[in-house]
């Protein structure tokens, strides 16, 4: 008994794995491919659903512009980086999807792909969750925020909306350089297998501590891996995130669900308002945001210090997601 023991450990070693947390087991994850109306064209949607036993709840999250639904279960110490399964832990259920145009979604032209598009898709998505689950949550991050931000605002049919790494007011100086210096998927050498149109666009190789993780300790493995498993952006995204959430009249205004806005004080989003988002405290951030969504019964806020735009690399990113299951259990 005690040498099969011993082998057993040998083996996981070997396999550079960790045993299992005792309710791993009770979790259970499928990929699900969901068909949805997007403008005029039919598209369809990957998504990675993961529910631990007995979940009631769901949160339908939407990555960033050069994500996919990898940016909420980062392998990475995944017990400090990985929302999903924070949340599973917690006993709520996961819905982490690739917006049209990115990793296992369809890809249509990249002209038809914009943000209104893009939350008429995810609302299809946060449909097919309501027959399974008494409560369904939106969740985003950057122009994912955008997106969730939108349906919430257009469809109302969510019972919480969780916005990261955006708010509606911008500083356009730190924000700039990241924007302007993406190139086309077509001269990348690592996407340009994928064949997609020149509308689409991506990071500069070797660029992503600099735009996403800086003033963040630099750490290789992390970067690596966010430099390898990068993805692509449409142009028409780019064009309809600021109309949808800074320019124009804000279509936060028109949600009617609590709303839970966590920042970074380095990011683009924070500054001095109307150049960024009052981040000098929590409690400043919700106040600086409250006014535009002023059909929110409630805006709860939460802000973070010394890492860069994805904080979900953060190597205390465990603090934000502790925060999100209280808000959550709160509501």
């Amino acid at each position: 008994m005690r040498l099969r023991r011993l082998c057993a450990v040998a083996v996981l070693a070997l396999l550079g794995t960790a045993p299992l947390p005792a309710n791993a087991a009770e979790i259970s994850c499928q990929d699900v491919y969901t068909p949805v109306s997007f403008g005029l064209t039919q598209q369809t949607v990957y998504g990675r659903l993961c529910v631990p036993q007995g979940a009631t709840s769901v949160q339908v999250l939407v990555p960033g512009a050069t994500y996919t639904s990898a940016y909420w279960d980062i392998p990475v110490q995944p017990d400090v980086r990985s929302v999903r399964l924070a949340m599973n832990h917690a006993g709520i259920a996961t819905m982490a999807v690739d917006r049209v145009g990115t990793g296992r979604s369809s890809k249509p032209l990249s002209l038809l792909v914009t943000v209104p598009s893009q939350a008429e898709a995810v609302h299809q998505v946060v449909q097919r969750m309501r027959g399974q689950f008494q409560k369904v949550f939106m969740g985003g991050h950057s122009l994912g925020s955008v997106v969730a931000i939108v349906e919430a605002a257009t469809y109302h049919d969510v019972d919480g909306v969780l916005i990261t790494g955006m708010t509606n007011q911008w500083d356009y100086v730190k924000a700039l350089p990241t924007i302007i210096s993406s190139i086309p998927v077509t001269l990348d050498p690592q996407l340009a297998r994928l064949g997609l149109d020149p509308g689409y666009l991506t990071t500069t190789p070797g660029s992503r501590y600099a735009s996403f993780h800086k003033p963040g300790a630099l750490n290789p493995a992390v970067v690596d891996y966010d430099e390898s498993t990068k993805d692509v952006f449409a142009t028409a995204e780019l064009v309809t995130t600021p109309l949808m959430v800074n320019l124009v009249i804000p279509a936060s205004r028109n949600i009617t669900a609590p709303v839970m806005s966590i920042q970074t004080t380095s990011d683009y989003f924070c500054g001095t308002p109307p150049l960024g988002s009052d981040c000098s405290s929590s409690e400043a951030l919700a106040a600086s945001e409250r006014p535009f969504y002023s059909h929110a019964p409630r805006v709860d806020a939460l802000v973070l210090t010394g890492y860069g735009h994805c904080f979900n690399f953060a190597p205390d990113s465990d603090r934000y997601h502790e925060a999100v299951v209280a808000w959550q259990r709160s509501l």
